[in-house]
């Protein structure tokens, strides 16, 4: 009998079937996992939520001993430290980007940008040993003395400069993790400036513009959705830090009124006390819930940054 020989439109409908199904279940996969996550840490932390109610978000202390909890510390360390190393990051991205794509010569750009990128690499450890061995000991004998005798006494803002200069506390963590969130910003920046159509920025220098005027009026206006999902990037990439955070903010459960100060944030403290927190105990349900705080917080600018980045694309 003759064999029957599949049609080439059958085969490759039926390639296109399982690709399709293979790609669903991949996308699947993420959402199960994104899912099991966030209930694992949820359910994980329910004791603690339980236990203090809505005084887990309210309430400062955290005592292993008399087993009283609370997630303000490190909530307040998170997100100060994320936010002033944003504020040290962005402009330097920017700087190296502008300078990657408009300043440069062409034969410089490549290795910068390599050089740029490998930073990115970097595991945060050695970000937190350079930051313990270099920074910490530079900052408490130059640094933190001169700021704290030139700005410590001034009314209104002097607290926020006062301390004892140990070297170690919330600035000290910031500015590590703006030296780790400046590649990934400035890569981004890099990438999206590049794709500006020559012809627009010809037109503007053919009308007399600088340099910085073009940067300011043609590349910017045309990349700004995508440079404010870079500044995202670097910030979600600053919350979540670890190790590098834990060698130099000085772990130590009180808000800190001054820049100075030690402090804590979510991941250094669970990194900290997680070892040490028994199977069952409510110092684990405490970090696990820390932990789907963090989580939420994460969300949250996310979601802001999906709408800052509607809002560009609309306007």
């Amino acid at each position: 009998m003759p064999q029957t020989v599949a049609s080439p439109a059958r085969r490759t409908s039926i390639g296109d079937m399982i690709f399709e199904g293979l790609a669903t279940g991949a996308g699947v996969l993420v959402l199960v996992l994104l899912g099991a996550i966030i209930l694992s840490l949820f359910i994980g932390g329910l004791p603690a939520f339980r236990a203090f109610g809505f005084g887990f978000l309210t309430s400062d202390d955290w005592d292993p001993v008399k087993e009283i909890f609370g997630s303000v510390v490190p909530i307040y360390g998170t997100i100060v430290t994320s936010i002033m190393a944003l504020i040290m990051a962005v402009p330097v991205a920017f700087g190296i980007a502008f300078w990657l794509t408009e300043l440069a010569p062409a034969w410089l750009r490549r290795p910068v940008g390599t050089a740029v990128e490998l930073l990115a690499a970097v595991p945060s450890i050695i970000y937190g040993m350079w930051g313990f061995f270099i920074i910490v000991p530079f900052m408490g004998t130059y640094v933190q003395p001169f700021v704290i005798d030139l700005l410590g006494d001034l009314p209104g803002i002097g607290f926020l400069f006062q301390g004892p200069p140990f070297g170690t506390g919330i600035f000290t963590a910031a500015l590590i993790l703006g030296v780790m969130i400046i590649p990934f910003i400035a890569a981004t920046m890099r990438d999206v400036f590049q794709t500006v159509p020559p012809v627009f920025k010809e037109s503007a220098y053919g009308l007399g513009c600088t340099t910085w005027e073009v940067m300011r009026a043609i590349v910017i206006p045309y990349t700004r959705v995508s440079v404010m999902g870079g500044i995202m990037l670097g910030l979600g990439r600053a919350l979540g830090e670890t190790m590098a955070v834990t060698f130099v903010i000085g772990n130590t459960n009180r808000i800190a009124t001054s820049i100075f100060g030690p402090g804590n944030t979510i991941a250094s403290l669970v990194a900290l006390e997680f070892p040490e927190s028994p199977a069952g105990s409510l110092k684990l349900a405490s970090l696990l819930a820390l932990g789907f705080l963090l989580f939420v917080i994460s969300f949250i600018v996310l979601a802001i940054s999906r709408m800052l980045l509607r809002s560009g694309a609309k306007a």
